[in-house]
């Protein structure tokens, strides 16, 4: 794939997750203590709600990180080789995930 692709992927990839993030914003929000208007139940079942949120939000920061270090390595031309041995990164790796940065071998 030429790199202009590579980089429209990437982006693309980056402006979902950045839209997910800002729809999602809300169930990140502080449970209420209220526990009149909410039983005790209900308020964990938010406060199990609330965490899962946030992990999913973690999940999410943390690839638009890996998006932004494969856009640094397009700019780079490092782009498809691995940052610890140098060797080519399979083409049927960054297809399955644009992002990653090591060989197959430097993975394991």
């Amino acid at each position: 794939m030429a790199q202009a692709r590579w980089e429209k992927l990437l982006q693309n990839l980056k402006q979902e997750l950045e839209a997910l993030n800002l729809s999602a914003s809300d169930a990140r929000e502080a449970v209420e203590l209220d526990q009149s208007r909410v039983g005790r139940l209900s308020r964990m079942d938010a406060l199990q709600g609330q965490a899962m949120n946030n992990a999913i939000a973690a999940r999410r920061h943390n690839k638009l990180l890996a998006i932004e270090a494969a856009l640094q390595r397009l700019e780079e031309q490092e782009f498809g080789y691995c940052v610890k041995c140098g060797d080519e990164i399979a083409l049927k790796r960054l297809k399955l995930d644009p992002t990653v940065a090591l060989c197959l071998g430097c993975s394991q």
